[in-house]
């Protein structure tokens, strides 16, 4: 027995493509992919008759090549005679740590002035306001050389912590911050299988195992909760699975500290942050902190006032309120769109070179294009790189979201 919403029985026919609704969507998808690939082959083929019109050709033999010039900060060993290549890898290390730290801080600082910008306390909320609309409507660029200038400006040089008429002193005898960068003790392993890197990497490694081993406490307890009705403690679980095993690792590999000491001009010893790499990261954070905030602000005021007063009902306070009935559901309005706020946050960071940080653009897009004259070559690395990294942080945070998403039972 057949309806009239039933499709016609019968062959396929051309037709169908664009009159049966059950095929016009993929027509429709195929020719837009058909007139993109010949977009590109267009451009693409256009591209290599200009090149070999004026005598060029693509290549990127130029990256085995010495670089000649030297970085000012680095995560990994480099000098002068270093291939481009290697300075690539120094520039796009740069950038991801300037873009990790900052994404971490904005999103911290973000949430703490989206709360407070919704408290009832009228000081703290027309605070809250002014630094949203301050930093917000103000460029970028300009806050990085306005935070550069002040550190310059305002934190000691090396030589006033020098003498017994000295006017600057080091925080705690461990940090010192000066106008030059600051200095914090380095972590150094005296086992000899643990020198270099290689103690750095089995203490990350134990991290990563402590996350899912957390994550899994979590989802069994998770498990009981849902089966027996009350949830068991875990934080001290939790707990000892994130410090036992880097305590002891720690142990093993012999952990000592390098602690920075003046010696002649300027500070030696532990790990040293340019003062453009802290200025670049701290203007990146309490911008971008400024959009997050909104986003916290309209994530909470999406959630409906009878939860609060649901929960205000059972006798929960009201920060309990926040942390476990307001948050978790403001989350699925929340990271939609503190999505794009990571990828402005690594965009961003490509403004390094107004302050001298040496970030990806700054050696591969800056000294290494001017230097080889391979402007076509440098210019696609960099597109593929801020291409890669922009969609490695849609795809993490994607999975997130997926996971916060309301489920229906």
């Amino acid at each position: 027995m057949t309806t009239l919403s039933d499709p016609p029985q019968g062959g396929f026919r051309l037709s169908m493509l664009i009159n049966d609704t059950r095929y016009r969507s993929y027509t429709f998808q195929f020719i837009a992919l058909i007139a993109l690939i010949v977009a590109f082959g267009y451009l693409g083929s256009n591209l290599i008759a200009n090149l070999k019109a004026a005598g060029l050709n693509i290549s990127y033999r130029f990256l085995g090549e010495p670089a000649g010039y030297d970085i000012n900060q680095r995560l990994i060993e480099y000098t002068s005679q270093s291939s481009h290549m290697r300075a690539a890898v120094v520039g796009m290390l740069n950038t991801l740590l300037v873009a990790v730290v900052a994404c971490f801080l904005a999103t911290i600082i973000g949430v703490i002035v989206g709360v407070l910008r919704l408290s009832n306390n009228w000081i703290v909320n027309k605070l809250m306001g002014v630094y949203v609309e301050i930093f917000r409507n103000v460029p970028v660029l300009i806050w990085i050389l306005i935070i550069m200038a002040v550190f310059v400006a305002v934190l000691p040089q090396p030589r006033e912590f020098r003498g017994d008429d000295a006017t600057a002193s080091m925080f705690l005898d461990l940090f010192a911050f000066t106008g030059r960068g600051f200095y914090f003790p380095r972590p150094t392993f005296t086992a000899g299988w643990a020198a270099g890197s290689t103690g750095y990497l089995v203490i990350i490694g134990l991290l990563i195992a402590s996350f899912f081993g957390a994550r899994a406490l979590a989802k069994s307890a998770t498990v009981t909760q849902e089966r027996t009705g009350e949830r068991p403690k875990t934080w001290y679980f939790t707990l000892a699975i994130w410090l036992v095993p880097v305590l002891v690792a720690c142990v093993v590999m012999g952990l000592t500290w390098e602690l920075p000491a003046l010696k002649g001009f300027n500070f030696k010893g532990g790990i040293y942050a340019r003062n453009s790499y802290i200025a670049l990261t701290f203007a990146l954070s309490i911008y971008t902190a400024a959009f997050i905030a909104e986003n916290v602000r309209a994530g909470i005021l999406a959630i409906s006032t009878g939860q609060t007063e649901a929960a205000a009902s059972l006798g929960l306070r009201p920060g309990r309120i926040m942390n476990l009935v307001i948050l978790p559901q403001a989350l699925r309005v929340i990271i939609p769109p503190l999505i794009s706020q990571y990828l402005n946050i690594t965009k961003n960071s490509s403004l390094a070179i107004a302050v001298g940080y040496m970030d990806v653009t700054g050696t591969l897009g800056g000294i290494t294009l001017n230097q080889t004259g391979r402007a076509i070559e440098t210019v696609l690395l960099l597109m593929a790189f801020y291409l890669i990294i922009s969609l490695s942080i849609s795809a993490i945070m994607n999975v997130y979201n997926n996971s916060v998403k309301l489920k229906e039972r």
